[in-house]
């Protein structure tokens, strides 16, 4: 009897994360996000493999910002690696702008050149390499902004990129899986030295506050805080439910914009009342509040005496009998 050899470890469960995350998208082309790092090459691997047997078809999509010298290179050699894969390979040259500092303005640049391409091929998902550790490092950063329960979410493995399924298939396997994959399929990442410089909070968070969390409370700080991510996100999807069954019968439509029952929203738990006020403002005015003005708009509510309108983004609240009336600015 032939002697087959046995799968790598590495590669086997990089595998079964691609066909787990595909299992539900439809037939078609399918786009994945190649920078050439150990992430993306050992996801690419194991779309180029897994794909093919439901039947869709294979683009890689690998993004040169020119933020680097040599980036141009090295889009280049990420594109062979992707043709040796049986890929079509695209490379997407992007100009990035400032807003919101550099990394910020990378990843509006990155994702949008990522929706440009999958809209050319019609594609079915968009694949994305982050890992567990990615996810980690996140969280921490999230945590260090003070952005509350939202920042312990961190990302999903599946959301949209502007209607188009955008995965996430590795957000359980580590680096050490990803780099573990690439060496034994003799795919050769590329590193990059951004990766390492630590100007960059995320940089600082991988390579000096996760390590000393590993060493003074013991290992599995990122498996720990990515399944605080998952379970932080369930509690949020179920919270969002909450919202959207409560709000049909406590909002009503004002002139110039929206009002919502004064004694409906005292009725209710304060992280409901404080997420239905948040809610009301984002889908009316397209605004995000900050924890402060929350709890300013929410004193109408439980601590009113009189006072007057309160100035936020894109609208202001004032109370006006039994309700909370949200108008827009200058209204």
């Amino acid at each position: 009897m032939e002697h087959r050899p046995s799968l790598d470890p590495a590669v086997a469960q990089t595998r079964l994360a691609v066909r787990t995350a595909l299992a539900d998208v439809r037939p078609g082309a399918v786009v994945v996000a190649l920078s050439g790092g150990a992430d993306s090459l050992a996801l690419a691997a194991a779309t180029a493999f897994e794909a093919p047997k439901l039947g869709m078809t294979l683009i890689s999509a690998t993004v040169d910002h020119g933020l680097q010298s040599g980036s141009a290179e090295v889009a280049e050699a990420a594109a062979r690696q992707a043709e040796g894969l049986g890929m079509d390979a695209r490379i997407e040259r992007v100009d990035v702008g400032s807003a919101g500092g550099p990394e910020a303005a990378a990843r509006t640049a990155r994702y949008a050149a990522l929706a440009r391409v999958a809209r050319e091929v019609d594609a079915a998902a968009v694949l994305v390499a982050h890992t567990l550790d990615d996810q980690a490092e996140t969280v921490l950063l999230g945590l260090a902004r003070g952005s509350g329960a939202a920042s312990l979410q961190g990302m999903a493995a599946a959301s949209l990129l502007e209607g188009m399924p955008l995965l996430r298939p590795f957000l359980a396997l580590g680096r050490a899986t990803t780099r573990a994959a690439c060496a034994a399929q003799g795919l050769e990442p590329w590193d990059d030295p951004q990766n390492a410089d630590p100007s960059y909070a995320r940089v600082r968070v991988r390579e000096r506050v996760l390590p000393v969390l590993e060493a003074e409370l013991g290992p599995g700080i990122a498996e720990a805080l990515a399944r605080t991510a998952e379970q932080a996100r369930e509690d949020a999807a179920a919270f969002a439910d909450m919202v959207d069954e409560t709000i049909e019968d406590i909002v009503e439509h004002a002139e110039a914009g929206i009002s919502v029952s004064v004694p409906a929203l005292a009725a209710n738990p304060a992280a409901l009342r404080h997420r239905i006020i948040r809610h009301v403002v984002a889908s009316e005015f397209g605004q995000s509040l900050s924890r402060a003005q929350t709890l300013e708009v929410a004193r109408l509510v439980t601590d009113w005496a009189g006072q007057g309108p309160i100035d936020l983004p894109g609208c202001a609240a004032r109370r006006v009998g039994a309700r909370i009336v949200f108008t827009a600015a200058g209204e």
